[in-house]
């Protein structure tokens, strides 16, 4: 059985714990519609590399990138592995951003994305991707939570 409902699903990763049961939850939804999944990964340029850092910084952006091309390379592999076709993705930028820009304009139908919860002080200081996401995007997004919740959805 197939739906029309899903026929492209983002996937944003992050290489994290929690983003590995958004993918798993990503893959079930795939399953059932028979949608591709588009597997992302941001590597993220954050001002303070790009702008004040000047010894080092290639190096760091080059591991960065090394980084970024492992988690969406396991990240494929767990999607194929399931049986579920897959694109990988790897941008640069800020990850709310670009999360949100690639699935405006590349017809996505859904945004599946983790989210570590933290909270208070935390979040504040450190920001959070899924929570600007949910809030800017055009596209629904479904957020798999770390903890006892496991889903929110919004539309």
């Amino acid at each position: 059985m197939s739906s029309n409902l899903y026929r492209n699903i983002l996937i944003a990763t992050d290489g994290s714990e929690n983003s590995i049961k958004a993918i798993s939850c990503g893959i079930e939804i795939a399953k059932l519609s028979g949608a591709t999944i588009h597997a992302i990964h941001v590597v993220d340029t954050p001002p303070v590399i790009s702008e004040v850092w000047t010894a080092g910084k290639d190096m760091i952006y080059e591991m960065m990138i090394s980084d970024g091309k492992k988690i969406i390379s396991n990240a494929k592999k767990i999607i194929e592995d399931s049986g579920v076709e897959v694109r990988e993705v790897l941008l640069y930028g800020h990850p709310s951003e670009e999360i949100i820009k690639f699935a405006e304009n590349n017809n996505m139908d859904l945004i599946v994305i983790g989210t570590l919860g933290k909270t208070g002080l935390e979040r504040f200081l450190m920001g959070s991707v899924a929570e600007k996401v949910v809030r800017y995007s055009k596209v629904p997004v479904m957020v798999v939570r770390n903890g006892k919740e496991k889903l929110i959805l919004r539309y």
